[in-house]
């Protein structure tokens, strides 16, 4: 797997290549998101259009990985109508939690590349997520349009998300849709740990997952970071909710589960969740199911008893694959060109029988 890089390279060496790592600068230069010269909205002064140019510059440096893995004979996803080309092959796009290394979310990506289906890979960085939260509407727009560019948009998406982080990178990518009017052909969302209301304590204990690791970090930093990240939201959302009344003002999407909850698209949506998730509670999630349950969405779930944040497939590899590949199965029976899978993929009475089973041989775990 060839490694990211911010400098230019040519088709034929990208032809070669299984997997790229590709940056936004490498599919930016003729996009321009805002009105105005060189994608830069007119301002009313100098210290806005730094600031400004400061925030492309740093989308510049966004990496995105994408693999394109070789079909075989024994991949589980087979198309099943007799037409030889691949141009509508399910894409994967796997947004990752705050903090998540590419190479946690790469185990994930694998899943699907060994049956044949293209992976896209990204996850905001942390202080976007957290500190410039205005800086993820361009993401949104550059995710978008990496999409378009390469020609995605005429395949099937399948979105995998992963905790708060991953939900609020996809709330902008549904912004980025609404506000450009470019339709993309998603099928199904498969949530992971996600999404949870806002709450201190959820906050606490995910900033102190995400830099407990280092020295500097301990309790009392964490502590001090969440209250000053609360306060600091608080106070923009207040200030642009009173200028709002004024003036027509860009809205803060500051909870993905509040604005995903009321989400029009009607497409098919897996949660996979743990009752020992304490970084996103359980009740959470269920309330957030029941929600789109009622609003007609086709909504299936699979709840663990012991799994932690994000580590329901570290625990649970076979159960865990045979959720989310059965889930596209189901989501793909649908469209004009069917796919089937077969291996370890089963059909919906062996799952049946196999829950049945590890119900009463094993109590940690539990199918909805």
């Amino acid at each position: 797997m060839s490694s990211p890089s911010s400098s230019s390279t040519t088709t034929q060496q990208k032809q070669q290549q299984q997997t790229y790592g590709l940056t936004a600068n490498d599919i930016a230069s003729e996009y321009r998101p805002y009105s105005g010269s060189a994608g830069i909205m007119p301002m009313a002064n100098e210290r806005q259009q730094q600031e400004q140019r400061e925030m492309l510059e740093r989308e510049d440096t966004l990496e995105y990985f994408i693999k394109f893995p070789k079909p075989t004979a024994d991949n589980d996803f087979v198309l099943v109508t007799g037409n030889d080309e691949q141009n509508n092959v399910p894409i994967v796009m796997l947004l990752g939690w705050a903090g998540c290394q590419d190479r946690y979310l790469m185990k994930y990506s694998k899943i699907y590349e060994d049956r044949g289906l293209i992976t896209v890979r990204y996850t905001a960085p942390v202080d976007t997520l957290f500190w410039k939260r205005s800086e993820m509407v361009p993401i949104g727009e550059k995710i978008l349009k990496l999409i378009q560019d390469m020609n995605f948009d005429a395949h099937p998406l399948i979105f995998h998300i992963f905790s708060n982080g991953g939900a609020y990178l996809y709330q902008h990518i549904n912004l980025a849709v609404r506000k450009h009017k470019s339709p993309l052909q998603v099928r199904g969302v498969i949530f992971d740990s996600a999404p949870g209301e806002r709450r201190m304590l959820g906050l606490y204990r995910a900033i102190n997952a995400i830099y407990g690791k280092e020295k500097r970090c301990n309790c009392v930093t964490a502590l001090i970071i969440t209250l000053t990240l609360s306060i600091m939201w608080f106070v923009e959302e207040t200030f642009v909710a009173f200028k709002s009344l004024f003036v027509p003002s860009t809205p803060v999407h500051a909870s993905p589960f509040s604005e995903l909850k009321n989400e029009t698209n009607k497409y098919p949506q897996l949660f996979l969740y743990s009752k020992s998730d304490v970084v996103i509670p359980y009740r959470d999630v269920e309330k957030f199911i029941r929600i789109r349950r009622d609003q007609g969405i086709n909504v299936s779930s699979v709840c663990f008893e012991d799994a932690e944040h994000v580590k329901i497939f570290t625990k649970y590899p076979t159960q865990y694959v045979q959720s989310v590949c059965s889930f596209i199965k189901n989501c793909m029976a649908n469209t004009r060109t069917s796919y089937q899978l077969t291996g370890d993929v089963i059909d919906a009475q062996t799952m049946a029988q196999q829950q049945h089973q590890q119900h009463q041989h094993q109590s940690n775990l539990k199918y909805d």
